[in-house]
């Protein structure tokens, strides 16, 4: 047999999205042994996929059942596990908004998120096992969990990381990487996004969304020693049309707009890196026998959609709590383009559910890849869907 290689997974933000993700590890543990443990070495995560990068490594243990216990909290969610939703909410918020835009701002009153949040660290409190990281750590089933979160006063992406005491903190321009136990306000920090919840003090900094200055999303997973990732995406990559030359388009609604950012900090990030770690390995293969100093090939698992996730949300949105909808409709999040705003906030379960399984689907279509990666076959440098590759590699 070869010789054991290190795994890592690699969970990109994702918001309501991240039910995706549970649906690809679905896949996974179905392919394992039964009671397996753990089979990453490195599990990092940023945003709702930081979140569920520390579920995993709380339940190190046994893989299958932790993955169980995720698709039971994803399959049955509904927003108000995450948000506050009710109309009094709502209707205060937007009032609290009003008020400080027509008095010029409201002092130390002043708004600060679109959504109270305060649901979510009640859910995580309940459903995340923090003391089971270390112990994980402890008994073998994990290297390191690395969770990644933005700082607003150092204008730093910080990956906080908790692992064996032979990793070491490294420093890059604008990246760090920080030995910390990992808690409940370094999960709720990472998926801090901006506007849209509230930033979170660790320390003596606000931190919000990792993905807002998360440039490398691969480099923590490299810098903890791993030799192939698994790395699942949340967004179909088949470019939309281009315009008909001469249109008349309408200006964006402020739904589309952040429905644009939202997309962009959570994915743009993950492919420009992709890119270039396939350059590296290209270099390297280049050099063939020649010692490349500072240099390792890097395999990657790459799995996304195969659906338009904004088609399935379109199909959902009527789930949402009706104050919620309306907020949504007043930003102008009524056609497709508002669908890529409403995906990333649709947790209810019809929604989530399909998610989990169009990942289960999607996983086992590249069944024998993924068999290659988690039984330590030789594997090419990237394995993806077909177009991907093409464009990953040219």
């Amino acid at each position: 047999m070869p010789e054991k290689t290190r795994k890592a997974l690699v969970l990109p933000g994702a918001g309501a999205r991240g039910a995706y993700q549970v649906g690809v590890l679905k896949a996974v543990a179905t392919l394992l042994p039964k009671n397996a443990p753990n089979p990453f070495a490195v599990i990092t995560g940023t945003s709702a996929g930081a979140i569920n990068a520390a579920v995993l490594a709380g339940r190190a243990a046994n893989f299958e059942r932790a993955i169980r216990d995720m698709e039971r909290v994803w399959a049955n969610f509904h927003a108000r596990q995450v948000y506050r939703s009710d109309n009094w909410t709502m209707l205060k918020t937007s009032l609290h908004w009003l008020a400080a835009l027509v008095f010029g701002g409201l002092g130390v009153r002043n708004p600060v998120s679109l959504l109270d949040n305060t649901p979510l660290r009640s859910l995580l409190k309940r459903d995340v096992r923090f003391g089971g990281i270390s112990r994980a750590i402890e008994r073998g089933h994990l290297e390191a969990l690395a969770v990644t979160a933005s700082g607003y006063s150092s204008a730093r992406s910080v990956t906080f990381f908790q692992g064996r005491p032979h990793l070491k903190p490294w420093t890059r321009v604008r990246r760090v990487g920080r030995a910390e136990r990992i808690d409940i306000d370094h999960l709720m920090a990472s998926a801090a996004v901006p506007f849209v919840f509230p930033p979170v003090k660790i320390g003596g900094e606000y931190f919000g969304d990792g993905s807002m200055r998360h440039r490398a999303p691969l480099s923590p997973a490299i810098h903890l020693g791993a030799d192939r990732m698994l790395v699942i995406g949340v967004r179909d990559e088949r470019p939309d049309p281009e315009p008909v030359p001469n249109a008349n388009p309408s200006p964006p609604t402020f739904a589309q707009l952040g429905g644009y950012m939202l997309d962009t900090l959570f994915m743009d990030g993950l492919f420009t890196d992709l890119e270039r770690v396939s350059n590296v390995n290209k270099i390297i293969a280049k050099a063939g026998t020649e010692r490349v100093v500072g240099l390792r090939p890097l395999h990657t698992l790459l799995i996304v959609p195969k659906e338009d996730v904004r088609v399935i949300a379109a199909r959902h949105a009527h789930e949402l709590p009706r104050a919620v909808r309306l907020l949504l409709k007043g930003l102008g999040a009524t056609n497709r383009s508002g669908m890529q705003l409403v995906s990333y906030l649709l947790f209810e379960s019809g929604f989530t559910r399909e998610l989990i399984d169009l990942g289960y689907r999607d996983a086992m279509l590249m069944e024998d890849e993924l068999r290659t990666f988690l039984f330590d076959q030789p594997m090419d440098t990237l394995y993806a869907p077909a177009h991907l590759k093409f464009a990953l590699e040219r």
